[in-house]
C-alpha cells in the first residue's frame, strides 16, 4: 500500500465509456482486459470510430478480444517505443472531443500520458486504469538514464551500474520513478535484493 503522503504517485481509476466523437485506446498486455470490460458496458457502435493501439507483450494474448470489438483502426506493436510515432501522429491529427483511454502497466500509462499532454490533450479527457505488472520504469538521479521493467528493490541502473533504491517518488514529467544510490558511502555494502514490483 502506498502512503497517502506520497502525492506524486499517480491515482488510477476504472475505464468507462465517455461521450465523444473519437475514442483512442492505448494499452499493453493485461490492459486489454480493461478495454474489453469497457466494451461490455459501451453502447452499440461505440468502437465504430475508435482507434486501438496495443502492445501485447511476449505471449500475444488478448489480440483477438480487441479485434472482436471491431474498432475503426487497430495497431499492434512490439513495444511502446515502436508505437510512439503512431500515437504522436494520431494525437497531432486529433479533433476536439477526443477521449483518450490508457490501460496497462504504469510505464505505458505514464509515457502515453506524457505524449498526450505534450500534444495539448486536456487531462480531463484522459482516463487511466492500471492492469498487470507492477514493474517500474525508473530514472537514475545520478546519470539520468532510464531503466525499464524494474521488479527488484534495490535495482541496478542499466546505464551507470549504480545500485539504486527505487523510491515511491514519481516524476510525471519523466514518466518514471526515481532511483538513488543506496550505498553511496560504502560501495561494498550490498543489501539483499528482493523482487517486490511484480
Amino acid at each position: 500500500m502506498v502512503a497517502k503522503s506520497i502525492i506524486s504517485r499517480p491515482v488510477y481509476g476504472t475505464l468507462s465509456p465517455q461521450p465523444g466523437k473519437h475514442h483512442l485506446f492505448v494499452a499493453d498486455a493485461e490492459g486489454a482486459l480493461a478495454i474489453s470490460e469497457l466494451g461490455a458496458k459501451a453502447p452499440d457502435g461505440f468502437f465504430a470510430d475508435a482507434h486501438i493501439i496495443f502492445i501485447p507483450g511476449q505471449d500475444g494474448r488478448h489480440v483477438a478480444a480487441l479485434e472482436a470489438l471491431e474498432p475503426a483502426q487497430f495497431y499492434q506493436g512490439p513495444s511502446f517505443a515502436s508505437a510512439l510515432p503512431r500515437l504522436k501522429q494520431t494525437l497531432a491529427n486529433a479533433h476536439m472531443g477526443l477521449r483518450l483511454y490508457l490501460a496497462g502497466t504504469e510505464g505505458l500509462i505514464g509515457q502515453a500520458m506524457q505524449a498526450a499532454l505534450e500534444a495539448g490533450i486536456d487531462h480531463t479527457s484522459i482516463q487511466t486504469e492500471h492492469r498487470g505488472s507492477l514493474a517500474r520504469r525508473i530514472q537514475c538521479v545520478h546519470c539520468k538514464g532510464i531503466t525499464e521493467n524494474v521488479t527488484t528493490q534495490p535495482a541496478t541502473c542499466s546505464h551507470c551500474g549504480l545500485l539504486l533504491l527505487v523510491r515511491d517518488h514519481y516524476s510525471r514529467r519523466l514518466a518514471a520513478f526515481q532511483g538513488v544510490c543506496i550505498n553511496a558511502e560504502d560501495r561494498s555494502e550490498i543489501p539483499p535484493t528482493e523482487e517486490i514490483f511484480r
